[in-house]
């Protein structure tokens, strides 16, 4: 049985451009969904978080507000009710060694660029699955994760590599706009990355070897069978 860790950010708040501050959490629907797609196929899914704890919700994902029909929001609440325990208790990131993963996987929500980017243990994570060869996957913000792992030499871990993350077009339509703390896929590409984006809240994954990337939320469900594909290919089954 394939092994994965769900990557989850800790952040509650985050702080904007003009300096104010925005509760804020995982995206419902990036966990929800992807956890749903790898634990149907059977995969062992772990979660953890940035001192093991407690990851929080972010509100607007969980309501129309946030562009979430309420038939989905009840679907994704009630998923993640049914896996409280495991969000609960998560594992402290610093714990946690790659090699003992087939793959990482880092949901969004805008709660990541608060933590995840610039996490030294995920950095160290993201460069040991990486230099294995094994699947490292983000969703949305969650890419903004894969900020954190640098080389020896200070260069970014991915830098080269083709992936997507919530677009700036995104941003600007949808999503913090100007008062974001900073653009995911401008940063990417500041630092070398490749984004290749597709059209506003399409479902859009970008696979580039190990390294499989979702655009945004309407993206899980996809990046979760790309993960399940990618895995089944090495495994032969």
């Amino acid at each position: 049985m394939s092994k994965i860790l769900m990557v989850i950010s800790a952040a509650n708040a985050l702080q904007l451009a003009d300096g104010s501050t925005q509760p804020t959490g995982y995206w419902a629907e990036e966990v929800a969904a992807s956890h749903r797609v790898l634990k149907a196929a059977g995969v062992e899914v772990d979660i953890a978080t940035p001192g093991g704890a407690k990851p929080t919700v972010d509100a607007l994902s969980l309501s129309e507000q946030g562009g979430v029909p309420a038939a989905s929001a009840e679907e994704f609440q009630t998923y993640l009710a049914g896996i409280t325990d495991e969000l609960a208790t998560p594992l402290t990131l610093s714990d946690v060694r790659a090699g003992d993963y087939d793959a990482i996987y880092i949901p969004g929500g805008h709660a990541p660029m608060a933590d995840l980017a610039q996490d030294a243990d995920l950095g160290r994570l993201l460069n040991d699955a990486d230099a294995q060869g094994q699947i490292v996957a983000a969703l949305c913000h969650g890419v903004a994760g894969l900020l954190s792992a640098s080389r020896s030499d200070g260069s970014f871990t991915f830098a080269g590599r083709a992936l997507t993350s919530f677009t700036d077009e995104e941003e600007r339509l949808g999503g913090l706009g100007e008062n974001t703390p900073f653009f995911v896929e401008s940063r990417l590409r500041d630092r070398g990355a490749v984004p290749r984006t597709g059209a506003p809240w399409s479902s859009t994954v970008v696979i580039d070897g190990n390294l499989i990337t979702g655009q945004n939320p309407q993206s899980s469900t996809a990046a979760a069978e790309s993960v399940l594909k990618a895995l089944a290919a090495r495994t032969g089954h």
